[in-house]
């Protein structure tokens, strides 16, 4: 007599969003027992048919009597599936059938979370629609009085007629009248640990730096989803335009520049009671002020040189073309590797 039957396994194109592996080998792919589809269990069935957007299947599984919240060794549910593929018809009919729209997964990953870590808008406006909620913000406190000074209500920025600065980082935003830059966590990333601590870093070191020749900080939002930090606009763009325009710079040009970047960078430099490395010093991360000044910006890989390192800096965070060699090998580096990617800004103005 058979005791048990071999678990089947259906390895889904588009996996959950909080998922250690995201990326499996071959999409839409099956793993099946010897005995085929055909002792198939009926929930496994349903998220099979849900992985491949099977409309009528689905209906006709469900008309059946089988369970629309049927969950898999994952606890993932037909709506996760779908969520994911980004199939709104189905999702739609999922929802009229009585699933649940905030069931998590195993990771802690709902389909609204999955929908938006594969851009799926349209699911994402169904769900919450039907009364799906977001993801809480990764430094969300519990209590008004932990709140920090610098948070900024997210209703006050006005991304109306919003354009980017920067490709995928920061957008122009109107805040209390004044324009500013807006670089934004998307939900999307949340689940990603890395980034959220990228950001949490970058927004200890803002917190730390006032300097004329430093972009100015002006707050965060930290509080909602997604998080975004807000520094001032600076629209005469980056030094890297400004070179590609102008070409090659007048000898008191050159200087002056030069001395604006070394003073913001001194000033970084002689942070108390570490030193803060940019690692990242570009000319597309030295913008201009109205004044013709320039300004050091961008620390989304900068760190205070007593954190020590525990990942390899890669060409991912960064152009790379400036970056010194010592950071890419993952050696042990202090602030001269600032100095080496100032001499290439020197040496190509």
């Amino acid at each position: 007599m058979e005791l048990f039957k071999p678990v089947v396994r259906f390895t889904l194109g588009r996996q959950s969003s909080l998922a250690p592996d995201r990326h499996p080998k071959e999409e839409g792919s099956v793993t099946e027992n010897e005995d085929g589809a055909e002792g198939i269990d009926p929930g496994v069935r349903l998220m099979y048919l849900a992985n491949g957007g099977d409309l009528e299947g689905i209906r006709e599984l469900l008309d059946s009597g089988v369970d629309v919240n049927f969950k898999d060794i994952d606890d993932r549910t037909a709506l996760h599936v779908s969520a994911c593929q980004g199939f709104t018809d189905l999702v739609a009919l999922l929802l009229d059938r009585g699933a649940a729209v905030d069931v998590k997964d195993r990771w802690g990953s709902t389909p609204l979370a999955d929908a938006i870590y594969y851009k799926n808008h349209d699911v994402i406006n169904l769900l919450e629609n039907r009364g799906a909620k977001r993801l809480m913000a990764p430094m969300h406190v519990k209590h008004a009085g932990e709140v920090p000074e610098y948070e900024i209500d997210h209703k006050e920025l006005d991304f109306t007629n919003s354009v980017e600065i920067t490709k995928g980082t920061f957008r122009i935003a109107l805040w209390r009248g004044i324009k500013v830059a807006v670089k934004r966590l998307g939900e999307e990333v949340i689940p990603d640990e890395d980034k959220v601590r990228a950001f949490r870093d970058e927004l200890a070191l803002l917190q730390k730096i006032r300097h004329p020749n430093v972009v100015q900080f002006l707050g965060a939002v930290t509080q909602t989803s997604p998080m975004m930090i807000v520094t001032e606009y600076l629209p005469k763009g980056d030094l890297c335009a400004f070179l590609r325009r102008k070409g090659s710079l007048k000898p008191t040009t050159a200087v002056r520049f030069a001395l604006d970047i070394a003073r913001g960078m001194n000033y970084l430099h002689e942070n108390k009671p570490a030193p803060i490395i940019h690692r990242d010093l570009e000319p597309s991360n030295i913008l201009r002020d109205d004044s013709g000044l320039l300004k050091v910006a961008d620390f989304g890989v900068s760190k205070l040189l007593t954190v020590k390192e525990d990942r390899p800096f890669t060409c991912q965070e960064t152009s790379g073309r400036y970056v010194a060699p010592e950071v890419f090998r993952n050696e042990e580096y202090d602030t001269k590797v600032d100095v080496f990617s100032f001499a290439l800004i020197l040496q190509e103005a």
